[in-house]
């Protein structure tokens, strides 16, 4: 999904790229560039399969399951939470503690929780529940769109020609699939959109909001952490336990494909990728994320995608890979200050 696991960039116009979903990460040092990277490679993109696959089992619980986005959001994060966290006591115990010992990273850290991993997973869900997973993941892809223009708000500065074109190219593409160019209806719901944009701008605050954290401590303790965190007001809220939902074998398998397939293994083999092709090409492979979403929405699901519903698609994924600094892809490491 989405969702589910991205390595966080430090916001610098020639660096932008596609940060969907939770782990992109600081620590995973790039080997030299040799046969392994094929290997990377492949790896990067299953990883970005099992991200789409994930969203589609979201799709299938709201539309099959009749479960809603509160109940999914709180078991996932709460779920994935904890399968991280173990992880982090067998590989990263010394900066779990650290981060708990501080109280202003601990501070980041329930931000980063809250208004970043919350609010996209919740926002991303949601738009799937109100469309379905391809359209939901293209949506939450406009983030990195967002993030240019808030580096040249930052920076004080007009748009250059590439960030433009790229601007061009979100904006044309989420028209299209709002409106199939008809500026009198929508093809998609309000809702839809709307949750779709907001899992937009929630990507974006997932991004930058720990960008201090990772490099200290590294990916696994800060997003364990804040899963945690951000699982527990929500369960409160929404009290999970108390719904009525058919738990069969289909059931179990659709929530095995959302926090294990989605999360740990996607978040396994894009670490690994790391170390063999490095972030710039990983995030740009990870670009297969809509495309695995979308295929699986519409073989599995039976969801119907125009030709325009396409054309919009690649607008946006477009946008994108103009944003990619293909430069950084040519490198044989990864400059230390990425």
């Amino acid at each position: 999904m989405g969702a589910d696991l991205l390595r966080f960039f430090k916001i610098r116009q020639a660096k932008l790229s596609p940060a969907v979903s939770f782990i992109l990460f600081k620590e995973a040092a790039p080997m030299k560039r040799n046969n392994t990277a094929g290997f990377c490679t492949v790896t990067c993109l299953i990883a970005a399969v099992c991200w789409g696959f994930s969203g589609t089992c979201g799709q299938y619980l709201f539309q099959i399951k009749g479960v809603n986005a509160s109940w999914l959001t709180a078991v996932r994060m709460l779920s994935s939470g904890i399968i991280l966290l173990i992880i982090n006591l067998v590989v990263a115990r010394r900066e779990l503690l650290a981060l708990l010992r501080c109280g202003r990273d601990l501070l980041i850290a329930v931000a980063f929780a809250l208004l970043g991993i919350l609010v996209s997973q919740y926002c991303y869900l949601t738009a799937i529940q109100y469309s379905n997973s391809g359209t939901a993941t293209v949506l939450q892809y406009l983030g990195p769109v967002f993030i240019m223009l808030i580096v040249c708000i930052k920076e004080l500065r007009l748009p250059r020609k590439k960030e433009i074109l790229a601007l061009v190219c979100a904006v044309g593409g989420t028209f299209l699939l709002a409106t199939h160019g008809n500026i009198h209806s929508l093809m998609i719901s309000r809702q839809a959109l709307v949750w779709g944009l907001l899992s937009a701008v929630g990507l974006v605050l997932y991004t930058m909001i720990p960008t201090g954290l990772l490099p200290k401590y590294g990916s696994l303790p800060v997003t364990g952490l804040a899963m945690i965190i951000g699982a527990v007001p929500l369960a409160a809220v929404v009290k999970p336990w108390t719904f009525e939902i058919s738990m069969d074998f289909p059931f179990f398998l659709a929530m095995v494909g959302i926090v294990v397939v989605g999360t740990v293994i996607a978040y396994t083999l894009f670490i690994y990728s790391l170390k063999g092709i490095g972030p710039e090409r990983a995030s740009l492979t990870s670009c297969l994320e809509p495309v695995s979403a979308t295929a699986f929405s519409a073989l599995w699901l039976k969801t119907a995608f125009g030709a325009i519903d396409l054309v919009g698609f690649a607008c946006i994924l477009g946008a994108i890979v103009i944003l990619t600094d293909f430069k950084a892809m040519n490198s044989s490491r990864v400059p230390d200050d990425v």
